[in-house]
């Protein structure tokens, strides 16, 4: 007798998950909107902000392969649980953080619970609903909720600190987490593969050094200079840590990375779609919220309903993309979306340059951007599991979210030090000599932060040559242009180069 889909079980069980994911997806896109406000509140600067947000992709990146490996050996329930709580501790130590040192670490250990988190709900749902009408129906729900999370994000956010305060955006995970816990522990069945794999301890440590490395060395390289002997080192140990990944994923038997699935090219040409959508999109989201709050001047609420034209369009699009995809296949449709995204950000630039700019003149772009991702996302994590034996199907998962979250990283601090860039050679042309060139590095800094309300009292001779803010203004505003051409023309090159992938003239392999 076949398992009817909406029984109270079920229907317990899909609400456990769901919770999950939707915590795990409100960390993404709700923490953005509170950036500048924790700028001013915790006296944090622009790599502050930076590193809140990379450190809690880089704590996903570090345990994702290796979670799956170890919810089949000790139990999948029983992982969840683990994660479940440590999610609630992590967000709560968070919440009650009151220095950036704390706050970053404690992102940290966040976010190598939402990783393991987001893995076991996966590996939860396949085993709970395993007939393949009541599996789909049951991804669709959490797929829905995961959007959910992702594009109202932001103006959860922003309402949180508006009715309450910063630190509620994380401590209203812990109730939520704790009844979480009660539901898996009561109603989810536990299971475990009687076929484990060796835990790829060693590779999971190289790649997260490298990803670490790479993006300390971008973050802090301007402030160490990039040839300082700490910079150095650290570019060294990250050169060094990836080598040896790629050693030691091609001699131990059950890599976490199986490279030999590349030669598949409607795999790689997926992967480039993953690349692209985090390449620009997911980053700039981290930075777009000081757009909106210091150079037009909008409250937080105002900001996550303007956010609102960025991710509404990831959660409505997709059913489109499902249709595209089957009529004109994914090799299109991804390239398609890349292209889409890079679009948006070619018209978020004009808009930004507009005259009097808002957030009318950001819309057309903004919606553009989100609608591509929406084209892509969709088809991109299809293509990846779909390309492969069923048996693949978990490390094809692994990596493609995994080069989304490195991606991720790395293109946050690249974007951050744009920012800076840009605005630091505005205000070198404008002031011409009259502020030497590290002072104007502070205040560029201090500019890309969004923080403009102590500029004047911590550098007197910028209050004596703009007074009126103007120069900053139209500094920050020429930091933001430089960011959004490197998100649109990258995106179209990572387009150009599926598209390719995905219609080299060679013979299709198989695994």
């Amino acid at each position: 007798m076949k398992q009817k889909f909406y029984t109270r079980k079920n229907t317990i069980v899909l609400t456990a998950i769901c919770l999950a994911t939707l915590m795990f997806s409100l960390e993404i896109s709700s923490v953005p909107v509170i950036l500048p406000t924790l700028e001013k509140i915790l006296n944090a600067n622009l790599k502050d902000m930076q590193w809140i947000m990379n450190i809690y992709t880089i704590g996903c990146t570090s345990v994702l392969m290796a979670t799956g490996t170890l919810a089949d050996r000790y139990g999948r329930k029983r992982i969840l649980i683990i994660t479940l709580i440590l999610f609630a501790i992590s967000s709560l130590v968070c919440g009650i953080a009151e220095n950036v040192s704390v706050l970053i670490i404690s992102r940290f250990f966040q976010g190598i619970s939402g990783g393991a988190m987001l893995i076991c709900q996966v590996a939860a749902l396949s085993h709970q609903f395993q007939e393949g009408k009541e599996r789909s129906k049951a991804f669709s729900i959490w797929g829905v909720i995961l959007g959910i999370g992702l594009g109202f994000g932001p103006i959860i956010g922003g309402t949180i600190v508006a009715l309450l305060s910063w630190q509620w955006v994380f401590l209203i995970h812990v109730p939520i987490a704790v009844l979480a816990v009660i539901l898996v522990y009561g109603y989810v069945d536990e299971s475990k593969d009687p076929d484990i794999k060796k835990l790829d301890i060693w590779g999971m440590l190289t790649l997260s050094v490298s990803v670490f490395g790479l993006t300390y060395f971008i973050t802090q390289g301007p402030d160490l200079g990039f040839t300082s002997p700490i910079a150095l080192s650290s570019i060294i140990i990250t050169i060094i840590s990836f080598i040896l990944f790629l050693w030691i994923e091609k001699r131990i038997s059950h890599p976490m990375f199986d490279f030999l699935i590349f030669k598949i090219r409607n795999f790689s040409g997926a992967i480039f779609g993953s690349i692209g959508m985090n390449f620009s999109f997911w980053p700039f989201i981290i930075y777009l919220p000081i757009y909106f709050q210091s150079y037009l001047g909008y409250d937080v609420v105002t900001v996550g309903l303007s956010l609102l034209a960025y991710t509404l369009p990831t959660l409505v699009i997709p059913p489109l993309a499902e249709y595209l995809s089957v009529r004109y296949r994914s090799g299109i449709v991804i390239p398609l979306g890349l292209f889409v995204i890079g679009l948006g950000f070619i018209f978020m630039r004009f808009g930004a340059m507009a005259e009097h700019a808002s957030w009318l003149t950001m819309l057309p772009g903004s919606l553009l951007a989100g609608i591509g991702l929406g084209l892509t996302n969709t088809p991109v994590t299809n293509t990846t599991t779909g390309s492969v034996s069923s048996n693949r199907a978990g490390i094809a998962s692994g990596i493609d979210m995994s080069a989304r979250l490195i991606t991720l990283s790395i293109n946050i601090a690249v974007m951050g030090f744009l920012l800076v860039e840009g605005i630091s050679f505005y205000l070198n042309t404008a002031f011409a000599g009259s502020i030497n060139t590290k002072t104007l590095r502070s205040i560029a800094e201090k500019i890309a932060a969004g923080n403009f309300s102590s500029l004047h009292q911590d550098f007197p001779e910028l209050a004596q040559l703009d007074s009126s803010g103007i120069i900053v203004h139209n500094a920050l505003s020429h930091g933001f242009e430089i960011v959004l051409l490197y998100g649109g023309l990258g995106v179209w090159i990572l387009a150009i180069i599926s598209f390719m992938t995905f219609n080299l003239k060679s013979k299709q392999k198989h695994f």
